[in-house]
């Protein structure tokens, strides 16, 4: 999620992360089709509504829209309006007479207070069931009904949010009963993560949080970054399932995620020092242990080797 949409970091080639940013978007869609074997593992998924929220380029909205009906939700506008060319920006999601097959729906819940409206979005009566569409607005500010989806995707999103708990309470709110939420974060207790940090790549930096990250690092090696929000604060497994255990089941996949990894999956990491790091455990066949080790307990294992947690949460009636 970007927060600054009108000078968005990440397309600025002379940033020190433009070329690990062009990286992840180049594999939207194979990340999207990651995503989709992951929840198959415990969901079919076909006929769902389905919230893809941080949709980033629209590589995971797009694989599930074949069969379901699907919001691709983000902050950025930008980033909506490169996930189709020919969009239209239409402030309330009222219809448009230019034909598209996919619209922008720009959301600002300031602009709801400020204008009387009363009550937030149905998802079956503001959108054409038919189409995917695009809504622009705040994650901490869901505006949809409750209860107006089956499914959630929550991708690499979470560790840049401001109020953690206030997210909490709108994903709650907008799934339905016995519900789905696919989650992905990286591991603030990796070892990997603590040997190249995943948005960086750099030690350390995994274990700080966002203010010491500005003050002790940004402020002195990424100045121009030092004034966005969404800086990345990550998460330990015990953070994870802490904040999750009173409302849902939890389920992690990391053994499959592993598998998927080391037969070639390409839509899991693209940091060039995963990518030599995996190269060299299958040059020494190291990888069958690891695939041999791996499990889905909360456990020593993935708290502090995992670099990152792939979990479907059920919600709990």
């Amino acid at each position: 999620m970007e927060v600054n949409p009108d000078n968005p970091a990440w397309l600025e080639k002379s940033h020190p992360n433009f070329l690990r940013w062009k990286k992840a978007r180049e594999l939207s869609i194979d990340r999207g089709k990651f995503v989709s074997s992951v929840i198959k593992q415990q969901l079919q998924t076909k006929n769902l509504i389905v919230l893809d929220l941080g949709s980033g380029e629209g590589g995971t909205s797009k694989v599930f829209s074949d069969g379901n009906f699907v919001v691709s939700f983000d902050l950025s506008l930008i980033r909506l309006q490169r996930q189709k060319e020919d969009i239209i920006l239409s402030k309330e999601c009222e219809s448009s007479n230019k034909k598209s097959e996919i619209r922008i729906c720009h959301f600002d819940q300031r602009e709801k207070s400020e204008s009387n409206i009363e009550g937030d979005f149905s998802v079956e009566n503001s959108f054409e069931m038919t189409h995917k569409n695009l809504v622009n607005g705040t994650a901490l500010q869901l505006p949809f009904s409750d209860n107006s989806f089956d499914l959630i995707i929550i991708q690499d999103v979470i560790e840049h949010l401001t109020d953690v708990n206030e997210f909490y309470s709108e994903v709650k709110r907008v799934l339905k009963s016995k519900g789905t939420v696919y989650l992905s974060t990286p591991n603030k207790f990796s070892i990997f993560n603590f040997i190249a940090d995943p948005h960086f790549g750099l030690p350390l930096v995994s274990l700080l949080n966002r203010d010491w990250i500005k003050k002790y690092f940004l402020k002195y090696f990424r100045k121009d970054d030092y004034n966005r929000t969404d800086i990345a604060q990550l998460f330990s497994l015990n953070d994870v399932t802490n904040l999750f255990k009173n409302d849902f089941e939890i389920k992690l996949h990391t053994k499959f995620s592993v598998t998927e990894l080391f037969n070639g999956n390409k839509g899991i990491v693209w940091s060039n020092f995963h990518l030599k790091l995996i190269a060299f455990c299958k040059v020494i066949r190291f990888d069958k242990v690891i695939i041999k080790i791996a499990n889905d307990k909360i456990g020593l294992l993935n708290q502090y080797f995992t670099p990152t947690f792939y979990i479907i949460l059920k919600k709990l009636t």
